[in-house]
Formats: structure tokens, sequence, C-alpha cells
């Protein structure tokens, strides 16, 4: 269960933090440090006095009355996620963009076929259907228990953190989003796979009905999955040659949230089948976007002389890289085609180019990443197609249609909401400086065996020092940090930049600083990152209790507080730089989400795991395993950047330039 930090140690902890923001005022000639400390130390102690011991017990008494904790039972979702109004689309939903896979045809990987139908393509259905299954094979494993079972912490958290990945979706709600709750899984609706091609939905079941009324729904093999989806896009086609077009909910999804939850009341109210279709929707077991086109990022246009912060020049091969992140995160050419509130969408383009998107306010990335590992670590295997899986299962109801549209009911005010929900989205995509960057001079088992260092904090340093280089200045950090040990746990917040991570950026940016002073700078800094990520990682972090004690405030009844009204306190927590991690990323391309500030970046950074081709893929399909690797990786590190092309601030290319030189300045440190 997760505890109820000491307020004492909370609050010696975060005025901690806020030294290397003193120290830069008083550099910049604002109040001196030993004047703003005194002043941060004085509050702290009225509060722990004051009203922050009836906070305190407040919290306690929370606690107490919760089912799981003081934290997610009662605020964790709303505020970090729920009450945000921006759209989801770049702003809060993940994207992860996996590598192809080995066994298609060089034709496919180029979107030839001969069976090209409504701009989809032959293998782009059939790698779809194996993903699909690979999916849906992961998550009946983890219902049984044949794969992580009750017998470790880690397990009952990863079980119970994948099962909010499927049936489930968000609601638009003015002020206030809400989440669905789980249908019964033997009803259609749960049953069904969410399919969307050119912006029409489907409904089409991959599990048959149960045999029983108390067995569970039986999964369709890889070849029935693909007939369906076949099926579906011959429906496609005709419609298209009919001249009909969806009303297009996908793109009404990725607005701002209350001009979604308006639009979505609209059409609620406007025609029963809509109703229909949002509850299919919302209770199907995930999605696929089965998309038309093949993306590649066009070229600047010198003709336009636009200023150089908007500008992102790319190689031949970095350009291909990027253009498939891009696929999966959205573009203007397919961003009509996913369904935003769904917690986990497959994607996959007439290439056979791949990945998956989520909305995260169900589970933290670390969890898709390691589903979407084993959906593909293992190849699509072209005997499971074969004449040997033409038949069902014996005992099954094989009765049902093969797939139900979803279509919605419009109005002229729906029509003229949706070219402007087009619009704005167009407006978040073409402003989403987005990329990734593959380091392979050295990896994680250099850093490890140089000076037995962590290779996350080292990673943290590498961020704090490229930003200074690109900004002549510190900001707030923010590092996610799992707090999986605890029932029902989530995240905590790293604060990375402390004054032992000043000191070394300062040491590496003044002249005259010896190597060896600097070395020693750097494993302190090093040394304290790892002693935060211990604390957060095991419930003692300071973020979430500051936020649950400011939440439990009256107002109303004249309670205030200095220490929450302090500037430096809502300046501190200002996480322009947003970071997080995760698990092996050996089988992803990149990965990504949205920076926090327009004028700061959100980074993503994966540690992938040293693997031998299909050795490794054979050992991790058949590892119950396979969701603990180690995160060490030999030879590479993979950074996904993502910030604003209108900041002149931010420039994701200029960061990636910072980032090699300063893991390339670092390497050259060590090994002196």
């Amino acid at each position: 269960r997760l505890p109820v930090p000491e307020l004492s140690k909370t609050l010696d902890k975060y005025i901690a933090s806020l030294e290397p923001f003193l120290r830069e005022d008083e550099k910049r000639g604002g109040m001196s440090y030993q004047s703003g400390l005194s002043l941060r130390k004085k509050w702290a102690n009225e509060f722990e006095t004051g009203i922050g011991k009836v906070l305190q017990d407040r919290l306690v008494a929370l606690d107490r009355a919760s089912p799981n904790n003081w934290l997610d039972d009662n605020f964790w979702l709303n505020k970090a996620y729920l009450e945000w109004r921006a759209p989801l689309l770049v702003n809060s939903n993940w994207w992860l963009a996996f590598f192809e896979d080995d066994m298609m045809p060089a034709s496919a990987l180029k979107g030839e076929t001969n069976n090209n139908r409504a701009g989809t393509t032959f293998w782009q259905l059939r790698r779809a259907a194996w993903l699909v299954w690979r999916t849906l094979d992961f998550k009946d494993k983890l219902d049984t228990k044949e794969l992580h079972p009750d017998t470790t912490r880690a397990g009952i958290w990863f079980r119970n953190s994948t099962s909010k990945l499927f049936n489930l979706g968000r609601i638009p709600e003015l002020f206030c989003d809400t989440l669905s709750t789980l249908p019964e899984s033997q009803t259609k609706d749960a049953r069904s796979l969410l399919v969307m091609v050119h912006g029409w939905s489907y409904a089409v079941p991959v599990y048959y009905p149960p045999t029983s009324p108390d067995a569970p729904p039986v999964l369709m093999s890889p070849r029935h999955i693909e007939a369906r989806l076949r099926s579906v896009v011959l429906d496609v086609e005709e419609r298209l040659a009919n001249g009909e077009a969806p009303v297009p909910i996908g793109t009404l999804s990725a607005d701002d949230r209350d001009k979604w939850a308006t639009n979505l009341d609209h059409l609620l109210e406007l025609h029963p089948q809509n109703k229909k279709s949002h509850q299919a929707m919302l209770h199907s077991v995930m999605g696929l976007s089965l998309d038309h086109t093949t993306y590649s990022i066009p070229p600047p246009v010198p003709s336009r002389n636009p200023p150089p912060h908007s500008v992102h020049h790319r190689s031949p091969a970095q350009t291909s890289l990027d253009s498939h992140l891009h696929t999966i995160r959205a573009t203007p050419l397919n961003l009509h085609n996913r369904f935003y509130d769904k917690a986990y969408t497959l994607i996959v383009d007439p290439s056979t180019r791949a990945g998956a998107s989520g909305e995260h306010s169900f589970c933290d990335a670390l969890v898709p990443s390691i589903v979407a590992e084993y959906s593909i670590v293992q190849g699509v295997e072209i005997e499971e197609f074969g004449e040997k899986n033409a038949n069902h299962p014996q005992g099954v109801d094989t009765s049902e249609p093969m797939w139900e549209r979803l279509d919605w009911v419009g109005d002229e005010f729906i029509k003229r909401e949706s070219v402007a929900a087009h619009q704005r989205a167009v407006k978040i995509l073409e402003d989403s400086d987005d990329s990734v960057l593959w380091f392979d001079d050295y990896g994680t088992d250099w850093i490890k065996a140089i000076g037995n260092l962590s290779p996350d904090a080292y990673i943290q340093m590498v961020l704090q020092l490229a930003w200074y280089k690109t900004r002549g200045e510190f900001t707030a950090t923010y590092e996610t940090v799992l707090t999986r040990m605890f029932k029902n746990g989530r995240t905590e917040t790293l604060r990375t930049l402390t004054s032992d991570a000043r000191d070394w950026v300062l040491s590496m940016v003044t002249p005259g600083v010896s190597n060896q002073a600097r070395l020693k700078a750097l494993h302190r800094a090093i040394q304290t990152h790892t002693r935060l990520t211990r604390e957060a990682a095991t419930g003692r972090g300071i973020d979430r209790h500051l936020m649950g004690l400011q939440l439990l405030l009256r107002p109303p009844n004249g309670e205030s507080a200095d220490l929450f009204e302090d500037e430096l306190y809502s300046r501190s927590a200002k996480w322009k730089l947003s970071t997080s991690g995760l698990s092996a990323g050996h089988l992803f391309k990149g990965t990504g989400f949205g920076a926090a500030y327009d004028d700061g970046y959100g980074i993503n950074c994966e540690l992938p795991v040293h693997h031998s081709g299909t050795s490794m893929r054979k050992r991790m399909a058949n590892d119950s395993q396979c969701a603990s690797l180690d995160l060490a990786a030999p030879d590479m590190i993979k950074f996904g950047i993502e910030s604003k092309f209108h900041n002149p601030a931010t420039s994701t290319e200029n960061l990636k330039a910072a980032i090699v030189e300063t893991m390339l300045e670092m390497k050259l440190l060590c090994l002196e």
C-alpha cells in the first residue's frame, strides 16, 4: 500500500530541491541564496507546525478510508489527466513505432501489391491480423495467469495495469472527463475489435462467444481475423465507390476536450445510433487503424523562407525513420482514422509499417510498450494463415456476422464542427517537432562498465547539460519513476535538477576546471540522482505528497499556506524538460509523447536489450518473464524528442545535436 510520507521529511527534501533555483536567482541578480533559503525554511517550519499538520492528519484519515491508497483513489487520475482540456492528440497520447517484420517480403515494405483494396494492401492486412492475434493472445495468457501469476509483486502490478488497456475508453465531459466501465466479457461489444478504415468505424468480433456460461470467450485464429479484416475493406471499397463519406468521429475526438464533449453530447441527442456506436467503440477490446496512405515528411520549402527554429533538416534515412514515427503519432493524412479516446490502438499502413498509440490516463507508457513487445517479437508465421487453420474450433458459435458498421448520424452543425476540428488538429501536428535520435557510439553496458554508473542517471545528466548548452539556463525537470511495488501504484516525480546536477553542468561549461574535478562532480550528481530514484520508487517522493496536501486545503474557510503561494513552488514544478524511460527498445524504431510546455521538450529514452535475431525472438516469445527484461544496452540509446516549431526557444534538431555532443564529451571525460 502506497504510504503517506512523513511531513517533516517531505519538507526537508522539498527545500533541498529548491537550492539550484535559489542559486540561479542569486547569480542573475535576484535575492541572495541565503536569504531565499532562510525564507523558504521559515515557511516550511510554519507549515509543519501549523496548517501543514492539519492537512497531514486529513491525508492520513483519507488514506485510511481509501480502499487502495490516498493518491490513486482520490486525486491522481483527475489532476494528472482527466481535468486537462487540451486535445489528446500529441499533448497526452503516447506513440510507439515498431520495427518492420522481417518475415514480410521486400515488395510489401514498398506497399506494392496486386490486391490493393480501398488503398490497403494484402500484407498490411496480414500483419495487422497477426499483431491483433499476438496482442490478444498475450491478454488471454495474463487473464488466465499463464503469464505473471500472483506469486510476485511485479506480476500483480503488471496484470492489474495491463487489464486497463483493454475494453476501455475515455469519455469527454465538460471540465473533467470520465473513464468508461468494463463491459461483461461475453458481450459482443467486448469480444469485438474496433477497426477504422478511411475514417469509418467497424465492430469486428475476434472472439467466439463462450461455449458455456462459465467459459471465457475463445480467441479466433489469425486466419479468421484476417478474413474479417478483408471483408471490412471490401465494404469500405464499395462505400467509397458509392460516394459515401463518414462522420469524422476520429477527428472530433482529437479536439479540445470541452469542444469534443459538447459535440459528443449533440451527437448522442441527435440519433440513438450514435449512442450505440459510441458504446461499442468504448467497450471494444482494442483499436486497429488501417491507414490507406504511406506518409513521408515533405522537405522544407525554401521559397517560404521560414525562421530557422521552425525548420527541421533531415537526411534521407532520418526522414524515413521520422516519417514512420509521425505516421503512428498521426499526420494530416491519417488523423481522422484514429479514435483518440481508446486505451490501446494498433496502427498499420499500406507498406506494413506499424505501431501503437493510446490514451495515457489508463496506465503509464511502460505497460503498453511491454504488451507491444510481445506482439512484435515473433514475426508473422505464414503457416498460421494456411488451410490447416481453415476450420473453426469445435463447438463454437459461428453464426455471428463478420462485422458491424458503427456509423454515426450527423447534421450541418457537426459538419461545420468537423471542418474546424480538422483545422485545429492539423495545426497541432504541423507545430509538433517530433523526431528520434539513434545514438550508437556506445550504450548502457559501456556506461556501467566504465565506472559502475547508473545508465538512467547518466542519461539524465546528459539531458541537463544538453539543455543548458541550448538555453544557457536551468529548468525544472520531470522524470517518471514507477511505484509498481505498491498496490495500484502509478508514478512519482523525480526532480532531476539538483544542486549536484547543477554543479556538474557548470563545471563542464566553465573553462579551467580540471577533468578530474568534473568527473568527481559527475559521480556525485549520479549518486544523488540514484538515491532520489530509490526514494521515489519506494513511496518517499515529494511531489505527489505536496499535491495531496495542497488539495486538502480549504480556502473558503480561510486556510492558506505561504509555502504553496510562493512563486518558486510553482516554478520548481514547471516541467519544461519532461522525461520518461521505456523498457527494452530494440523492437521499437522510436517512441514519443508531447512536450508539457510550449518552450520545453517531451523526451522518451529507450535503453534496448542486447539481442541476437531469431534466438532472442524465440526466447522472449516463450519467456514468461519477457516483461521484466534488463534495460542494459551494449551499443545504442534512442531518444524520442518532441517540441513546438512555433517557439523560438526550442528546436528538436538542435537538442539532438547537443545530446550527441554531450554524450561524446562525457565519454572522453570518463575515459580520462
